[in-house]
């Protein structure tokens, strides 16, 4: 997947300028795509001279002007494309399970120290994810929303961010607890 077709999928929800969109990757984006503002602002760029997604100039009285951006027919006809090749199986890249997979060679405080700011950045994030879940969804429940929702791909997304930190938040504090506990039982012996 190219960060392209996130921009695209991220503009299904309507007209955004470079800021907002920046503001929607960070919230309900960024569980399964991390972009930095300045890559969104030269990506959409690209998608603009591509034909891609259609840009317009709005003129602000007490601040800069800004531009905001759609999904051209193109751009929809790009997402079709990506969404019918095959994609890819996911993988994990993280430098903390380095540190994981090496600790019987090293220090094991220093890595239970991030082990367990990580479960807590995880847990902020699952309360993001939540906050965000129920604006989607409004007054709806969960079930009723799932079946009749009008823009589901958003809230399905969202439902897997939380679900992949509440995994991580747990593997972090079990993980954590179990080094503690093997620190613990070494130092008695």
């Amino acid at each position: 997947m190219a960060l392209r077709h996130a921009v695209l999928a991220a503009l299904l929800d309507g007209e955004y300028s470079g800021y907002q969109l920046a503001k929607a990757f960070d919230v309900g984006v960024a569980n399964f795509w991390y972009a930095l503002p300045q890559q969104l602002y030269l990506e959409l760029a690209g998608l603009e001279r591509d034909g891609l997604v259609a840009g317009r100039r709005v003129v602000q009285e007490t601040r800069p002007n800004k531009r905001l951006f759609t999904v051209t027919a193109a751009g929809l006809a790009e997402l079709e494309r990506f969404a019918v090749a095959a994609s890819k199986p996911s993988f994990i890249r993280d430098d903390l399970l380095v540190k994981v997979q090496a600790i019987d060679r090293i220090g094991a405080e220093p890595v239970i120290a991030q082990l367990e700011e990580r479960a807590a950045v995880a847990t902020g994030r699952i309360e993001v994810f939540g906050k965000l879940l129920q604006r989607l969804r409004g007054d709806e429940t969960e079930e009723r929303y799932l079946r009749d929702g009008e823009r589901i791909g958003p809230y399905l997304t969202c439902l897997r961010g939380r679900e992949f930190e509440q995994g991580h938040h747990d593997w972090c504090l079990r993980t954590a607890e179990l080094l503690r506990s093997r620190e613990a039982a070494r130092a008695e012996r």
